[in-house]
């Protein structure tokens, strides 16, 4: 193109025309950016399990080593999980593992069972039950 005949040419030879064009497209987007539709994120429920051990009279501490952490360390070597938190108490801990969206929660719960039966070896003789 020679200069004379681009749209860069014609706008500078038509400065009303160009601002008004403007104009109208900057409306335009006003317009319609209300109407764009907006899709809310879906809501997502990662399936999770809670894993509760009981101990009576034992310190937090005494639960947090001696059950706790054997738990967690089978509980880690579960495919899938994405989080484990635990927290004890004067003669309890709690346990919460979750996991991908794409696991399932059944398949989730026959691993962590078997997780569980791994570790009893591993806990204390005393305790009553083995952790649900």
């Amino acid at each position: 193109m020679n200069g004379r005949g681009s749209v860069s040419a014609w706008c500078i030879d038509h400065p009303v025309a160009t601002l008004l064009l403007t104009f109208a497209l900057v409306l335009l987007g006003v317009i319609a950016f209300p109407r764009l539709p907006i899709a809310p994120l879906p809501e997502a429920e990662f399936p999770t399990i809670q894993v509760t051990a009981q101990l009576p009279g034992a310190s937090p501490e005494t639960m947090a080593s001696s059950v706790a952490t054997p738990l967690e360390v089978q509980f880690s070597a579960i495919p899938g999980m994405t989080q484990m938190t635990s927290s004890s108490a004067l003669g309890s801990t709690n346990l919460t593992l979750q996991f991908t969206l794409n696991k399932s929660i059944d398949t989730a719960a026959q691993e962590v069972q078997a997780a569980i039966n791994t570790a009893a070896g591993r806990l204390p003789a005393d305790l009553p039950s083995l952790p649900t």
